[in-house]
């Protein structure tokens, strides 16, 4: 539970009453103040508990009561956009500016905005979106996010409201970026409507690497398999499957026996179901 409502009615019995005299507030009340203290420690336990502060922090490094107050008010903001508290460590963690002494809700409010109204995500769905890639708090909506998304959609992805990993690091990856996988496919031969529709039935095309993942499997595909790229334009998954665990294992395998299926088939099956197949 909270404690900086308690916390700040005992800053408020300190205050001077306005029927005393300003002798009433020097003098020294044993019990008021172990109040005070008592409040300050339990506040700042909360905070170690949910990992905001370091559990090891010693005493005299400890936050000031301001600083205090600061986070349990960045915590509160953060609890009304969904989060709860066994969010909060990871939070610190990946974003530690959310709990900076400087931080102002006003800085991510945007953000927030722009999974609502733009992505069209739901509070849950925008926390979730959040947590599996806190980076996008540290994005600029107008310079980054929207042409992402703007651009993302022109390629014909959809539900990107989808709390999912790929979605979320989708969302927080520049154009540029994007821009380097479509232009890789329409190098080797594809248009850029192909190119459009294999990223769009294989977003996560867009976190492989050119050089180590997309260009050595279509060498092998043309080289080794003597296949065309057409397959994987019908057949964009190709992609997604290990060439030394999956691709090249059944692909020699197929060859010793003098066989061909389509690509999907050979990759699709299970290795029960290949290899008893194919024996």
């Amino acid at each position: 539970m909270l404690l900086h409502s308690y916390n700040i009615s005992i800053i408020c019995s300190l205050s001077p009453s306005p029927n005393h005299g300003s002798q009433s507030t020097s003098i020294k009340n044993p019990h008021t103040y172990l109040k005070f203290r008592t409040s300050h420690m339990q506040n700042l336990r909360y905070l170690k508990t949910i990992g905001i502060i370091n559990p090891e922090t010693t005493p005299h490094k400890n936050p000031s009561p301001e600083t205090i107050a600061h986070l349990l008010s960045t915590v509160n903001f953060l609890k009304s956009r969904g989060f709860s508290e066994p969010d909060f460590p990871r939070l610190a963690f990946l974003c530690p500016m959310l709990f900076s002494a400087t931080f102002d809700p006003a800085q991510v409010e945007p953000v927030f905005e722009f999974l609502y109204s733009d992505v069209g995500a739901s509070l849950e769905e925008s926390c979730s979106l959040v947590l599996r890639c806190p980076g996008l708090l540290e994005s600029n909506v107008e310079f980054c996010l929207v042409p992402t998304l703007v651009y993302l959609k022109s390629l014909g992805l959809e539900k990107l409201n989808l709390p999912t990993t790929l979605n979320a690091h989708l969302l927080n990856t520049r154009v540029e970026k994007l821009e380097e996988k479509v232009m890789f496919l329409q190098s080797v031969g594809f248009s850029y409507e192909e190119s459009a529709r294999v990223c769009a039935r294989l977003p996560a095309i867009f976190g492989y690497s050119i050089e180590h993942n997309l260009r050595p499997k279509l060498e092998f595909l043309v080289r080794e398999m003597e296949r065309s790229i057409e397959e994987v334009k019908d057949f964009p998954q190709y992609f997604g499957f290990s060439l030394s665990r999956r691709i090249a294992p059944r692909h020699f395998h197929l060859k010793d026996r003098n066989v061909k299926i389509k690509l999907n088939r050979m990759l699709l099956w299970s290795d029960n179901r290949f290899y008893a197949k194919y024996k």
